[in-house]
């Protein structure tokens, strides 16, 4: 509230120091929140492609897999699933963007060839090969996926984030810091009308002051000459009572 805020100098400097602070990272804020915005836009675009991959993907392998268990039966299909020696290895790194770090996963040994399955190729038929290569695309389709959605979930959470503190310096901070601001001019304003209304009194009172003497000065110095002049007026009779006498 403004009424809790001294109106004092030092406080109005300290408040514009804030203002200055705060309008520099609301800019700062806004900018980082359009850059994520845009990114995000961007991941959003490559989301919604890996989904419809995914889901066409994962279409694929369902008929052929199907395909494969009829034409081959579950017992066959599940030996050739048995076989295999080498399992897919997922490592995962991070990368920054606009400041959020987002997981890049990479997998290997996903795709492999016909000898790499581990079942024998005399013992399969081509449904079975057709059924395990569509498996493993999908497979990297569902990597491709988790990578692409944890990096829009995080994105998409970092955007919120920002967004909260550009609404809050926006319309809570600042226009408090303004509220202050104005507060303490207003007051400082009041305060310097009231010196300058004070001095200008004390100024009037001591010209009055001083007039007074020098009237008072100026009345003795009359009443003085006054006096003189009575005494002279005085003398000057005396004298002149006293010259024939002498003369004679």
């Amino acid at each position: 509230m403004a009424n809790d805020v001294k109106p004092t100098r030092k406080n109005l400097m300290a408040i514009e120091d804030r203002i200055e602070l705060s309008e520099r990272g609301h800019g700062t804020l806004e900018k980082k929140r359009d850059g994520l915005i845009m990114e995000f836009m961007d991941i959003l675009d490559k989301a919604q492609d890996v989904r419809g991959d995914l889901a066409q993907d994962y279409e694929d392998a369902q008929k052929k897999i199907n395909m494969a268990r009829a034409m081959e039966g579950d017992v066959a299909v599940r030996g050739a699933a048995a076989a295999l020696q080498e399992h897919p290895e997922i490592t995962t790194e991070s990368k920054n963007i606009m400041g959020v770090v987002v997981p890049q996963i990479e997998s290997s040994r996903v795709s492999k060839s016909l000898d790499q399955r581990g079942y024998g190729i005399m013992g399969t038929s081509a449904r079975i090969d057709e059924a395990a290569e569509a498996y493993e695309d999908l497979l990297e389709s569902i990597i491709l996926a988790a990578e692409v959605e944890t990096a829009m979930k995080k994105m998409l959470r970092e955007i919120e984030t920002t967004k909260r503190r550009v609404n809050a310096l926006e319309f809570k901070l600042l226009p408090e810091l303004y509220d202050n601001q104005e507060y303490i001019e207003q007051k400082l304003e009041e305060q310097e009308r009231e010196e300058t209304f004070r001095l200008k009194k004390i100024k009037e009172k001591k010209e009055a002051e001083e007039k007074a003497e020098r009237e008072a000065e100026a009345e003795a110095e009359a009443e003085e000459a006054e006096a003189k002049e009575e005494e002279l007026e005085e003398i000057q009779p005396d004298t002149a009572a006293q010259s024939p006498t002498s003369t004679q």
